[in-house]
Parts: C-alpha cells; structure tokens; sequence
C-alpha cells in the first residue's frame, strides 16, 4: 500500500524552478510561482530560479550550472514542452541526461488525459537525472504545474512516501563515478 510513513522524518529538498519562455518575467510568471509554492510549502527549499529563452543552448547552459551545484539537488522546468517550432526543453534536457526517467512522462500524460483529454498527447513532459540531480520538465500552464506537483513530485520528493520514493535514493544516483583515491 502506497502512503506516507510517520514514522520516517522529513527530508527537505533543494530545488530550483527553471521557466522556459520567450515572454514571462519575474512578474508574471505564474507558472514558476505554481510550483515554488507548492515545493516551499511542502518543505522543500527553493535552491535558486531562473527564466530563460526557448533556446537549446541557454536552457543547457542554465541546467549544467544546476547540475554542476551541490546545493541543488532537483531542477523542475516549466515551459516549452509542446510541438511547436519554439518548443526545445525536452531536446535540450535530454542532451544533458545521464539516464532518462521515461514514466515520468507517461504518467504525466494519464493523469493530464483524466483533465484534458486527448489534447495532452501535445505534452513531452520528460524527466531524467544527470550527474546525481534529479531533473523534470513540465508544460508552462499553472494546470500542469499543479498536476505533476500534486500527483506526482510531491509523493516522489518525500523519502516518507512507501513503498519507494526518488529522494531515498539519491545517495546512490552516482554509483557510477569512480571516487578519488579509487
């Protein structure tokens, strides 16, 4: 049976909430306020927030910058996720991926069926890890936002969540890397 155990403590998260877009700012970026509320109000810390571009190249450089920071450990995406010719963050979050996290994708797109319909095959939300920070793009409307949060983020970011959860093996996310002195 999935849940919450009480009886493990709370770990808060680092996160940093990346809005992909040609046109919010700071002060109208409703989408990335979405998902800071949420994530802050969970417990989780907000790590740093940014806006770029759709553009391959800064939204590469801006999660590499994230990636390469100890104190991020998360990096949640909102924005340019759909079909059209603007539409680059899954391109570019894959060029970065270590290994590609494909359900995340796919539940997205059941539990966004159950509220849109057949409109959300138009959806690449994608999500992958590289260099042991978890990584997550999600379409730029605040219902999407609100969806991959509650439905999904909130249970997979809580090492509470049984029977098993993202933040409970983030110790291992780099096995691979041969430490120093090896």
């Amino acid at each position: 049976m999935s849940g919450i155990d009480e009886t493990v403590a709370f770990v808060p998260v680092n996160i940093a909430v990346l809005t992909v877009s040609d046109t919010r700012t700071e002060a109208d970026d409703r989408s990335g306020d979405t998902l800071v509320e949420r994530l802050t109000g969970a417990g989780h810390r907000l790590a740093a927030r940014a806006i770029v571009p759709d553009d391959v190249e800064a939204i590469v450089a801006q999660l590499r910058r994230w990636i390469a920071d100890p104190g991020v450990d998360c990096v949640i995406a909102t924005g340019g996720t759909g079909v059209t010719g603007r539409d680059v963050t899954p391109e570019a979050f894959a060029s970065v991926y270590e290994k590609e996290i494909a359900g995340f994708g796919e539940l997205f797109r059941w539990i966004s069926f159950q509220k849109i319909g057949t409109s959300t095959i138009q959806s690449r939300a994608t999500a992958g890890v590289a260099g042991g920070t978890y990584l997550f793009a999600l379409p730029g409307s605040t219902g999407a936002c609100r969806d991959g949060w509650d439905e999904i983020l909130k249970w997979q970011l809580d090492i509470r969540f049984k029977p098993c959860n993202f933040v409970e093996i983030m110790p291992r996310l780099q096995e691979h890397v041969k430490q120093r002195g090896d």
